[in-house]
């Protein structure tokens, strides 16, 4: 899933291209990405751009009239630029947005279409899309510590958190706890004041740099590659490499459709952290350290 520096490089490069312009009209591929019908699709023709902006990890875009187009990628939605009144793909492609200067294609690779368009107006109604998490980069420390130990949870499932925290996902929670040095599954409420503040500036240093690494990439062009996987990262989708830092393997925990990858050395004291459905079918053959599970490879 697109998470905030994906999202803020998307509006940026949206609002390079759309601001000032008409959106002469939407052309849908697909009418269950459609989530509204008051006000109808039609009320948004030839209405003049006046922002994009990021809300949590959706895509806001303001019209006239106080209409706002609310975009949710979910997990396989991706945004393309093409030239004006390009074709829809015919697999992939749920929507089309045609300005003068070219179209906006909405394509979501899974069968399953998760991605979302709602049309509303006026600010109320778009405030109801706010999830209400703090947003990272735009708070202090007391903050960001008020929002983590609001409720007890995993630290992943706490970053993670779209009341509790803004734009964060499965892939930066890991990169975020990586550089945090902190366990994954450590309980908010058990952290110190000295991990607190680790965490909060590892969220920011690491949400502003790769932010500045994927604005780099883009340029002046379109994101054209927007993936949870990305070579430069520390952990997250390297599983069975190594850990930049220690040169231990990085080491993963399934759960559903999830997968949260770690470093035992440098974030758990050297600590496997027991994936339920392999515990279960290894029981007492399970490693318990970092140690064990190297010990036990040939």
């Amino acid at each position: 899933m697109p998470e905030l520096p994906d999202i803020v490089v998307y509006c940026e490069r949206l609002a390079a291209r759309l601001v000032g312009q008409p959106l002469v009209r939407v052309r849908l591929a697909s009418p269950f990405v459609l989530r509204t019908v008051d006000p109808p699709l039609g009320a948004a023709h030839d209405r003049l751009v006046h922002e994009v902006r990021r809300l949590g990890k959706r895509i806001v875009v303001g019209l006239e009239d106080d209409l706002f187009l609310v975009i949710h990628l979910m997990i396989a939605g991706r945004l393309r630029w093409g030239a004006p009144r390009a074709a829809v793909p015919r697999r992939l492609g749920l929507a089309a947005f045609d300005f003068p200067a070219g179209t906006l294609l909405l394509t979501e690779a899974s069968s399953k279409k998760r991605a979302s368009l709602h049309v509303v107006r006026g600010a109320a109604a778009l405030a109801s899309f706010d999830r209400g998490g703090l947003e990272v980069l735009d708070a202090d420390l007391a903050a960001f510590r008020a929002a983590l130990r609001r409720e007890r949870h995993t630290l992943k499932r706490a970053l993670t958190d779209p009341r509790l925290l803004s734009g964060i996902g499965n892939a930066y929670s890991d990169e975020i706890l990586h550089a945090a040095r902190l366990s994954p599954a450590r309980l908010t409420e058990a952290l110190t004041d000295e991990e607190t503040a680790r965490l909060f500036a590892a969220a920011v240093t690491t949400l502003r740099d790769w932010t500045a690494r994927l604005r780099a990439e883009v340029g002046e062009g379109f994101p054209a590659k927007v993936t949870a996987f990305r070579p430069g990262m520390a952990v997250h989708g390297r599983y069975g490499q190594l850990c930049p830092r220690c040169g231990a393997p990085v080491l993963r925990i399934r759960y559903a459709d999830n997968e949260t990858n770690y470093c035992a050395r440098c974030q758990t004291d050297g600590r496997l952290l027991a994936d339920r459905s392999l515990s279960r079918l290894l029981k007492d053959d399970w490693p318990r350290t970092l140690e064990e599970l190297e010990s036990a490879e040939p």
